[in-house]
Formats: C-alpha cells, structure tokens, sequence
C-alpha cells in the first residue's frame, strides 16, 4: 500500500523536470542565445519559429540551424560635435544599423556563427569610420565546447566581438553605429567559480569602399590572458595584454607603438549597494619614447529598495593620465584601446585621455519596463600640458599646453523603456557647457539630443 500511495503522489505533483523550458531571451550577444526549447511544442511559439530552430536531427534537438536579426535607428541632433572646433557644425542625421544572423549548431559541442551587418549615416556630413559600413561580414566564427578536467573549455576561431567587464578599454562599441570585430583565436576554462580567459586578436579596421572590404592585420593587434573568480556575491579579474600599432600619431611623438597592459577589475552588489573598480596600467615603447600611462574607473550606487520608484543614488569616478611632460622622451598619454563609446555619454563629447570626470546620478524606476537616469558631471584634464580630447582620443586643436585645467560641465537626462521582449525604445539628452580652454580653441557650449529604438528577432 504504501508504494502504491507514493506512486500516486508522484503522478499527482508535477516534477521541476516535466515543466516547459522558457523562450530563450534576446541577448545582447546573440551567438549565446539557445533556440534548441523550441523542439519541445509545449514551448510557447512566436512569429516565424520556423526560423528560429530548424531541426537538423530526428534524435538530437541540439542539431538545427537558426536565424535571427537586429535593427536599430538612432536620431541623433548635435549642434557642436567636437564641441564645434574645426569644420565641425550642427548636425541632425539618423544612424541606422541591420544586422543578419545564422547561428548552425551541430550537437552541443560544436557552433558556426555567421553575422553580417549593413549600417548607414543618412543626413551626416562628416563620416567617420564608425558611422558607416554599407554591407560587410560582423562575425563568423567556429566555436567549440568540451568539458574538460570538471570544467568547462571552449574555444572560438574567426571574426567575432569580445568585450572585458564593464568594457571601459576593450569592448564591442555598440554605441557608435558600426560595432567593433576582431579576427581572433579566444579561448575560455571556466571551473567551479574561476575563468580564464586567452586570446590572440586582430582588430578588424572599417573601410566602406565596397562590400566585404573590411580587415585586419598584423599592423594592429590585441593579445593577452585573463583570470577572474567570484568573491562575496561580485567578482575580481585580472588581465594582461599586449597591443601593437604600426604609425600610431600622437602630438608628441609618431611610431609604432607597442603597450603592455596590466588591469585590475573588482564589481560587487549585496544589500542595495553595487560598485564597480577597475585599474589600468600602461607601459612599453612608441619610437625611441618610452609610455607610462594609467586608468581608473569607478561606478557605485545605492538602491533604495523599499521606498517608490526604487530610486538608485549613484556616483561615478574616472580619469586617465596625459603627457605631462611633451619635451622629454617618456609618453604619458594614455591610450583607451577600443573603448564603449557610450560609457560617459552617447554623445561622446570627451574621451577617456587626460581627464578626471565626476558624475554623481539618481536613477528611478516608474515601472518594470522604465528607467528614468538624471546626472550631472563635472571634467577636468589631468595635465594642462595635455589636449582636450574627444571620442576616442582625438586631440582638439588649440587645447594642448593652454592653461586651465578644467572643461566643462555637462547635465545628462536618459529614458529607457524595454516595450516588448523584443523591443526597446531610448531618449537621451546631452548639455555640455564648455570651460575657458575649449572657448579658447573655437569651441562652444554643446547640445545634444538622441532617439533610438531597437528590435531583436
């Protein structure tokens, strides 16, 4: 009788096993997105699941192929890029960007992704190599996947997009309309909670002449090993690099350039708190000059939990060495790498070179899907010897060597509103008022206004 009860128990309860699997999300990297739930057809479907899992196997549902995209269009007004120095004048354009993805999984050890991406300026004047890329290859790469040791080992061969932490120096730059790829061999081991990471990567330079023209080469490389472990609810990395660049021009010094990277990254959340750290140094040669520059970043914020709109008071701390010293033989300019182009702002006024910045914040949340952002900042350069610079480290006119350690000052009001779980919509607003160095040089108080919506297939 009394397996007979237990019997019956067992029919009665459902099991955590005999539950549906949910519809995958749609992630920022799409080559992580698992579609294989939807051979199960109590999953429920959506528009052109026929698409997104092709079966390849009658026995395994990991063998199938899967397409997808993503579309995003950016408003962009700007009345002073470049803070209006130079040729630069008021611009109003739209930004548009259409990726196209196939992703192949042959069983749960092997994948071949392929991505292609169109990206167009309509209404820009001045194109820079990050606004435009009529038809070109994003990705395509073969990843591997094994266990190995009580660990997880996989490896990925090709074109594709890496990204470090918060991806202050080495990131996929999404804010810029063109997105950044490398020609790299990255490798993964991930056991228990400690990862280590490696590659070797050339980053791929943006042409548009014609289709499938973009490159890279041995003329610019990214190459280093990664080890990061969880601790306390966060986790701490470390990694170093090497990056080389043939003819890289600074206003010191010309050469190639070669750094040796040393960073330090620690991020925690716990009991309403959250806080991000990460520490750069650089070192090595750009001709007969020797570099010694540095990096810091902070981002840290309270979440008041309990109380309406479950408002977040943050404050966000950076700066980055300049050459202080032009006349001698040691180049102090820090160098950002590949850097977010909308960390600091989408507006990308400054870049992350010879400049301290504070930015304190309060963030609201009206709803699940609404997050409101207020911030102001402050920016100032850590040696007048040094130029201003904007994004990514290009030096303004007029601005090195002119006294005034202090920029400018910029209020920042962000909207992001998630509409679906496919679609987002973004209104940011940008009113950078310059400081005397700028005005100096030709430049001006600055506005900015940016309107973006984005959807994943």
């Amino acid at each position: 009788m009394g397996i007979a009860y237990a019997v019956l128990f067992l029919l009665q309860v459902p099991t955590t096993a005999a539950l549906p699997a949910e519809r995958p999300a749609i992630l920022f990297n799409r080559w992580e997105e698992d579609w294989s739930v939807l051979a199960d057809r109590r999953v429920p479907r959506g528009p052109l699941d026929d698409l997104k899992y092709i079966p390849l196997s009658r026995h395994d549902p990991k063998f199938y192929l899967s397409l997808g995209a993503n579309a995003r269009e950016r408003f962009e007004a700007n009345n002073a890029p470049n803070f209006g120095t130079g040729p630069n004048r008021n611009q109003d354009y739209v930004l548009s960007r259409l990726e196209l993805h196939a992703d192949l999984r042959l069983g749960s050890h092997v994948q071949i992704f392929t991505q292609l991406h169109s990206d167009f300026a309509p209404g820009k004047s001045m194109l820079t190599p990050v606004d435009q890329d009529r038809l070109d290859l994003e990705q395509a790469f073969v990843g591997v996947a094994e266990s190995v040791g009580g660990g997880a080992l996989s490896l990925r061969v090709g074109r594709q997009q890496i990204a470090f932490d918060l991806q202050r120096f080495v990131s996929v730059r999404d804010g810029p309309n063109v997105r950044q790829s490398y020609d790299a061999v990255f490798g993964l081991y991930e056991r228990g909670p400690w990862i280590f990471e490696a590659l070797y990567s050339q980053p791929v330079y943006t042409v548009d002449v014609h289709a499938f023209d973009d490159y890279s080469s041995h003329r610019l490389t990214l190459s280093g090993a990664r080890v990061e472990r969880d601790v306390f609810g966060g986790y701490v990395s470390m990694y170093v690099s090497r990056f080389t660049q043939d003819g890289a021009r600074f206003l010191t010094v010309s050469g190639n350039e070669h750094r040796e990277i040393l960073d330090l990254h620690v991020s925690h959340a716990g009991g309403g708190f959250d806080g991000d750290v990460e520490v750069m140094g650089q070192t090595g040669q750009i001709a007969r000059d020797d570099i010694r520059a540095w990096a810091a970043g902070s981002i840290g914020g309270y979440t008041f939990a309990t109380v309406g709109w479950t408002p977040r008071v943050g404050l966000q701390v950076d700066a980055a060495s300049g050459d202080g010293n032009p006349r001698g033989h040691t180049l102090g300019t820090f160098n950002p790498l590949f850097p977010n182009g909308s960390y600091l702002t989408l507006a990308s006024y400054s870049g992350y070179v010879n400049f301290i910045h504070v930015k304190p914040s309060v963030t609201l949340h009206p709803g699940a899907p609404v997050k409101l952002m207020f911030a102001a900042a402050g920016q100032w350069r850590e040696t007048t010897a040094d130029a201003v610079y904007s994004q990514p480290n290009i030096p303004i006119r007029g601005t090195a060597g002119v006294p005034g350690l202090y920029t400018g000052t910029y209020g920042q009001i962000r909207v992001d509103w998630a509409l679906t779980r496919h679609a987002a919509v973004a209104v940011e607003a940008v009113h950078f008022a310059v400081g005397d160095v700028i005005r100096r040089a030709g430049g001006r108080t600055s506005d900015y206004l940016g309107v973006e919506i984005k959807y994943g297939w």
